[in-house]
């Protein structure tokens, strides 16, 4: 009898596992489409939290906006987002490639950053040289001008006192 009992639960069990939790939406959105909306959609709470007053001034509502790119609505966005969402793992291999999109998208942005600052000090350090060089220019004429002017006075020194 306790067999019996064993057997019938892992049966049950079993059977019940593979039951789907939810079921396929009508307008199911493609995985990879899917994928794309969660990585907009994820960019643009990074904003917000970043930057809490840049999205303020946008009359749209940028979600609407991400929509509109897909062309989905949020509806079928929200289903076909609950019914990933009930496979774990298809979730989690969804969720792994935005973060790995995202941070490959970060690196990229770092390089440039970096490229920017990089220029931007040679170019600071272009102009500090090249005021250096003027001041030193300007330094020299006007040591060329006032001897000429003090040869000039000496001479008309002289003829005046002649």
């Amino acid at each position: 009898m306790k067999n019996f009992v064993v057997i019938l639960l892992i049966l049950l069990l079993s059977v019940s596992c593979k039951k789907e939790l939810v079921k396929e939406p009508e307008h199911l959105i493609e995985k990879e489409k899917m994928v794309n909306i969660i990585y907009d959609l994820s960019l643009l709470d990074a904003i917000k939290y970043q930057q809490p007053l840049s999205l303020d001034s946008l009359e749209s509502n940028p979600k609407k906006f991400i929509f509109k790119k897909y062309k989905v609505d949020s509806l079928q966005f929200a289903q076909s987002n609950m019914y990933y969402a009930a496979d774990f793992d298809t979730y989690k291999e969804m969720f792994d490639e935005i973060s790995a999109r995202m941070e490959k998208e970060k690196k990229r942005n770092e390089k440039k950053l970096k490229a920017e600052e990089k220029k931007e000090a040679k170019a600071k350090k272009d102009a500090e040289a090249k005021k250096k060089k003027l001041k030193e220019n300007s330094k020299r004429f006007n040591k060329k001008d006032s001897k000429k002017s003090k040869s000039r006075f000496y001479k008309k020194s002289k003829k005046i006192t002649a």
